[in-house]
């Protein structure tokens, strides 16, 4: 698979938020329309902007929290910032703040989970509309083994949701997601509830967490006896389908990639967090066999991330797989943050590429932003290696600007 087209002296034509051209300069100059000033970027890349395909917004204050796995985690630093959401003005400031900050790491779409409270939702959808951002969120579901004031009903979760999915999914480009937390936190009545809403469009999409630690396997095979996998908890409820995203999936089995495969759904791959959370490491290479392909999305996790900007979780993503004893090229790790972002959403007809007929939603880096990254860049010899330099070496400085629907949302200067 082709994963990188490159073109050395480029020119992007946009019109109404949508791309109309690109190619080289030379070929498209002639159409650039009289008395329109060109944004020009000499010695940078402009790629499509980057696609996050799991992250948790109101996580943003607990972010770099120390010394916990994930359950613990959980209890300590995650439940106690969650109960905050209640106060929409509050959860209105972090939504502003946690996209801003997205778009400074060259993000222009995400898989957000929202907190257990409908306002959460709201402050969220609110602040993107007005960025005209593509983003997908949701309330999250949570009927047990969570704090009374993050607890919903099976019943008022499944209203709640459908209240929201008729108030924002597809609302401009916003995008509803049915947010069951993880399999603990759910009753079997709520996840059959989750599946029949879900079931009720056939364009909305759902997130969950799967297989990310030791500890929550075995507790959901306590909870579930009568399934025959963690996975089959959801499948059994009717959650997997295309537009399904499961993050993390760290120890995932071959029988757990196969049904994956088969019913279309996505894996979000952290590889920040699951080191920050000693969860394991994702055998990426394994889910992306050829015979049986998984879709895979990058995802930062943030809070248990510990960084929004995707290249920081794909230098992650390298070194995982160099443990494992594979080799991620740094133009497989940009095709994971973009176009197959966007295609594990089911959204490569919008974003992820840089081609007519999509939404101009574009990320420019500066490979030589930072003193060591000029430095390396000056010794580069290929696009390859400038793209390995940038993955191992970049953060939210090397993002000269990011542009959302055309319009330029951030620039570093």
């Amino acid at each position: 698979m082709e994963a990188v087209t490159y073109q050395p002296d480029g020119l992007i034509l946009c019109r109404n938020g949508i791309i109309t051209a690109a190619g080289a300069w030379d070929d498209l100059k002639s159409q650039i329309p009289d008395g329109i000033t060109v944004d020009h970027y000499p010695d940078h890349l402009i790629c499509a902007g980057m696609v996050d395909t799991h992250v948790h917004y109101p996580q943003l204050p607990v972010i770099a929290s120390y010394g916990e796995q994930l359950l613990e985690w959980l209890e300590t630093y995650v439940f106690p910032a969650e109960a905050r959401y209640t106060d929409i003005t509050y959860a209105r400031q972090i939504a502003r703040t946690f996209l801003k900050e997205l778009l400074r790491a060259g993000t222009t779409t995400a898989a957000v989970y929202c907190t257990v409270h409908p306002e959460s939702v709201d402050a969220f959808f609110e602040e993107s509309e007005r960025l005209n951002t593509c983003m997908i969120a949701g309330k999250v579901l949570m009927d047990r083994n969570a704090p009374a004031n993050l607890r919903d009903t099976a019943q008022s979760g499944y209203d709640q949701s459908a209240a929201l999915i008729e108030r924002w999914h597809g609302r401009g480009r916003q995008l509803y997601a049915i947010t069951p937390r993880f399999a603990p936190t759910s009753t079997p009545e709520q996840l059959d509830l989750a599946g029949s809403l879900l079931a009720t469009r056939s364009d909305l999409f759902m997130q969950t967490h799967l297989l990310e630690n030791q500890s929550e396997i075995e507790w959901v095979k306590e909870l579930f006896p009568n399934r025959n996998s963690y996975l089959d908890v959801y499948d059994k409820a009717g959650l997997l389908r295309p537009r399904a995203i499961l993050a993390h999936g760290v120890h995932a089995q071959e029988e757990d990639f196969q049904r994956c495969h088969d019913t279309g759904c996505s894996i979000a791959h952290c590889p920040g967090s699951n080191q920050f959370l000693g969860s394991g490491s994702f055998p990426l290479f394994n889910a992306l066999k050829p015979e049986r392909r998984v879709k895979i999305g990058i995802g930062s996790d943030v809070g248990a991330g510990p960084s929004l900007s995707l290249l920081q979780v794909l230098s992650d993503g390298y070194k995982v797989a160099q443990g494992l004893g594979t080799k991620l090229h740094p133009a497989q790790g940009l095709w994971l943050a973009t176009a197959g972002g966007a295609q594990s959403l089911g959204l490569e007809h919008q974003i992820g590429t840089i081609k007519p007929g999509l939404h101009a939603d574009l990320c420019v880096f500066d490979p030589s932003a930072t003193p060591l990254g000029k430095i390396r860049t000056q010794t580069a010899e290929s696009l390859s290696d400038i793209l390995f330099a940038l993955t191992m070496l970049g953060d939210d400085r090397s993002v000269q600007a990011t542009y959302v629907a055309g319009r330029k949302l951030h620039s570093r200067d």
